[in-house]
């Protein structure tokens, strides 16, 4: 029998948990792993970050660890830091003692003690949390503290610890994925405690991943997100985050106030602030996506803050865990509020009646930028230009949503003309032409040249969409508010491009290359090298449509000269990749395919998405045309992607036909068949626009390996398998193109052609069309799966109904399921 003395098991006062624990695994492991190596370790964070709970679940795994336990003490409902030392005392069970400090008493009997003091919300009694626990330190050698607080305490040998977010999903991820996301493992375990019949899945997957990322992971905002379940919708609680914090209420009624709400949170961290910091704070809700240092002293300061002061009262915001610090590599730090807290902070501004003010010098010093970065984009360094614009493009949304709103459309103009290069560029074609089309709209006043700089924009925006004809209309209303006014010879050199591409887009070469000469020789007695090259890009097209390819060559080897000596980066793949696949047709493929792939590095190295596509599909082509279509075929998947996100038809109608022809390489006959009947509907419906027809020597690159699919098809199966594809929409036939398996699926039934003649004289066009209206489908949506315009369907259908003798959908379904076309 052992005589040795039984150890206690070691005390604690952690109250005991009510709801489970969810993530943060890592961030334990972590916490733990600190405190095995320091002796104070603060956690610090936002209001509702999740400190306090943290902490007490790291406490509850380490009673163990400490002889003497683990020990709570609540710092929240003190309002006086003379309170400190006896709330410590009383967790503890010290008692005074006459004719001595508690806190000397506190050292004195926790002198040999080991054990671990938890002492929670620091933060409003900093000068007396810090003085005591200096001061136990220093006496008590076996004596650790895990500390919460929105900023340090400030002592000696104190590590931080900064407590982040939750993980949250940023889109794309499906119901199974989500549940990998703290969360909404948060979210979904909290909203099934209100409703136990709420449970995660492909139907409400998008909502809960939206509403976690409007909360950036906050658990607090969380946990009050997911109480209202059972009374709103999902989509309705995630419209109200929106705009909104009154919706992120009605906490545990016996919590602290600042409990009870993520308000009261942000209430508590924003009285805790110095005048001048409160001012900071909420000034800088104004930005969006970030901000830098220098932006920060240019918006922030004025009316009692000076600029000399923004540097020092930013870092007090980052210290109370109101601001987030974040570094990137190769450019200066960039800071940030959580989303949640800049809602707050943004009311605060309201509040002030200062919002105007400080938006509208936001807005100024972001149309500044886009003003200075227009140029530069246009010379060596255009990459470095576009990342910082890329970088602050919410803060130019934010700008221009400002201007708009505020009846400021001339401001709107300017940086929406300033940023139409970026836009077009980096491949924001959409969101750009929606700003431009606004701003357009509700701008009476600005100058003619600024309102011919925007439509100049909106130009090049609606010719990266195919839209020549919206183009058209652009060109001819900027060259009619030219008239009568004085413009430069840049601006004039760029006018007559601007009408030479509709011209020659309409089939008209010999217009086209008069404007363009026009603007040839404006440029060059202007010695501007950009607009030469723009100039000779475009001239180089006319040429090629004459069929004076030689021509053609001579253009883009003068224009690669001219953008390697100018720095215009931007160009110089345009030039390469036309040049490298005019060298393909002649069948140089080697030098076709390392102009290509000099094209596609600078792409790739820029950012310049709208080219590379064009470049990975003639790099496709290059390694076809020299037998190996095992190769060919990641370079015309590459470029769907790319052409998918773009929008880009033309080039994925050439992509599509590449893997088309590398499919029946391989034998796979059926998908050579649907892929080249999805190429050929979507250059039917380019060609309503534009005139866009293959080439002679195209057309032979494609012809063996159609003749090779028809051949092992069969006639039926071979006219089946073009309908399947021609019925499919963009995204389809490329998800398709791209699916790893490859599927050898059948086309859909509404699309099967007849397998005799089509009755009562119908084009196979027009049976296209019937058997699509017969399934119900809308003239609109008939025209998306066909790539065709609704008046082009309303054409054909019009046709069907002459021809089977009927006036209406329902007889022309009737004639269509009668006749097998459905």
């Amino acid at each position: 029998m052992s005589t040795g003395r039984t150890r206690e098991a070691p005390g604690t006062n952690l109250p005991a948990t009510r709801s489970s624990f969810v993530g943060r695994e890592r961030e334990m492991a972590e916490i733990e792993r600190g405190l095995a190596s320091t002796r104070l370790l603060t956690l610090t964070g936002t209001g509702g970050s999740g400190k306090t709970r943290l902490a007490l679940e790291v406490a509850r795994r380490l009673v163990a660890e400490y002889p003497d336990g683990v020990w709570l003490v609540e710092l929240a409902p003190l309002s006086e830091g003379a309170l400190v030392p006896k709330e410590v005392a009383r967790a503890l069970g010290v008692s005074e003692r006459p004719a001595q400090s508690l806190a000397d008493t506190l050292a004195e009997v926790l002198r040999d003690r080991e054990l671990l003091l938890v002492v929670d919300n620091c933060e409003h009694l900093l000068g007396a949390t810090a003085h005591l626990v200096d001061s136990l330190l220093d006496s008590c050698p076996h004596l650790s503290i895990l500390a919460t607080s929105r900023e340090v305490i400030g002592v000696e040998g104190e590590t931080r610890w900064l407590v982040p977010p939750l993980s949250v999903p940023w889109g794309g991820s499906s119901s199974g994925e989500l549940q990998d996301y703290e969360s909404v493992r948060l979210f979904v375990e909290r909203a099934g405690g209100r409703d136990p019949s709420f449970s995660l899945g492909p139907q409400n997957a998008r909502a809960v991943a939206e509403i976690c990322g409007r909360l950036e992971g906050i658990p607090l905002a969380i946990e009050l997100a997911a109480a209202r379940v059972g009374t709103l919708s999902l989509e309705q609680i995630s419209a109200r985050l929106g705009s909104s914090l009154d919706l992120l209420t009605r906490g545990g009624r016996t919590a602290e106030p600042r409990q009870r709400t993520l308000k009261g949170a942000l209430d508590w961290s924003n009285e805790l602030l110095s005048g001048p910091e409160k001012v900071l704070f909420r000034r800088l809700s104004v930005f969006a996506g970030g901000w830098t240092l220098k932006s920060a002293e240019t918006v922030a300061s004025g009316g009692g803050v000076a600029e000399g002061e923004i540097l020092d009262l930013l870092f007090g915001l980052v210290d109370k865990s109101l601001v987030l610090a974040e570094g990137h590599e190769g450019v200066n730090v960039r800071y940030r509020m959580l989303e949640p807290v800049k809602q707050y902070a943004r009311e605060k501004l309201e509040e002030s009646g200062e919002s105007g003010t400080v938006r509208r010098r936001h807005a100024e010093i972001f149309l500044d930028l886009a003003e200075r970065a227009r140029p530069e984009l246009r010379g060596p360094e255009d990459r470095k230009w576009l990342e910082r614009l890329e970088r602050e493009h919410d803060n130019m949304r934010a700008a221009l949503s400002f201007a708009l709103e505020d009846e400021e459309a001339e401001l709107a103009l300017h940086m929406a003309g300033a940023l139409g290069t970026f836009w077009h560029m980096h491949s924001h074609s959409d969101e750009g032409r929606k700003w431009l089309e606004e701003a357009l709209a509700r701008d009476t006043g600005a100058p003619v040249v600024v309102r011919i700089g925007a439509l100049e924009a909106l130009y090049w925006l609606a010719h990266d969409r195919w839209d020549h004809d919206r183009a058209q209309t652009i060109a001819r209303e900027a060259m009619e508010l030219s008239a009568g006014v004085e413009i430069d010879d840049g601006l004039a050199a760029s006018l007559r491009i601007m009408s030479a591409g509709p011209a020659w887009m309409r089939g008209d070469y010999q217009r086209g290359k008069e404007l363009l000469e026009e603007s040839l020789q404006i440029s060059r007695k202007a010695g501007d090298r950009i607009l030469i090259a723009e100039a000779l890009l475009q001239l180089a097209v006319t040429a090629w449509g004459v069929g004076d390819s030689e021509r053609g060559k001579e253009i883009y080897e003068e224009g690669i000269i001219l953008c390697r000596e100018a720095g215009y980066t931007f160009r110089l793949p345009d030039f390469l990749l036309s040049l490298g696949y005019q060298l393909l047709l002649e069948g140089d493929y080697e030098r076709g395919a390392a102009l290509n792939e000099e094209a596609a590095t600078l792409c790739r190295e820029h950012g310049y998405a709208r080219s590379l596509n064009l470049c990975l599909d003639n790099l496709g082509w290059a390694t076809l045309l020299k037998g190996d279509h095992e190769r060919a075929g990641p370079f015309y998947e590459e470029s769907l992607a790319v052409s998918k996100e773009l929008g880009d038809r033309a080039c994925a109608s050439e992509s599509l036909d590449g893997l088309a022809c590398s499919a029946a390489a391989a034998g796979e006959a059926r998908r050579a068949g649907r892929l080249f009947g999805a190429a050929e509907a979507m250059r039917e419906a380019l060609s309503e626009a534009v005139p866009f027809q293959l080439k002679p020597e195209e057309i032979a690159w494609r012809e063996p390996h159609r003749l090779r699919a028809r051949s092992m098809l069969g006639e039926e199966a071979w006219e089946r398998a073009l309908a399947g594809g021609r019925a499919m929409g963009l995204k389809e036939a490329i998800d398709y193109a791209l699916s790893p398996e490859k599927p050898a699926a059948t086309p859909p039934a509404s699309v099967q052609p007849p397998t005799s003649e089509p009755p009562a004289g119908l084009t196979t066009r027009e049976v296209e069309v019937l058997g699509l209206v017969a399934t119900g489908l809308t003239n609109a949506q008939v025209a998306e799966r066909l790539f065709l315009s609704p008046r082009t369907v309303q054409r054909h259908l019009n046709s069907v109904y002459h021809k089977i003798g009927v006036s209406s959908r329902t007889a022309a379904t009737r004639f269509a399921l009668e006749h097998g076309l459905a």
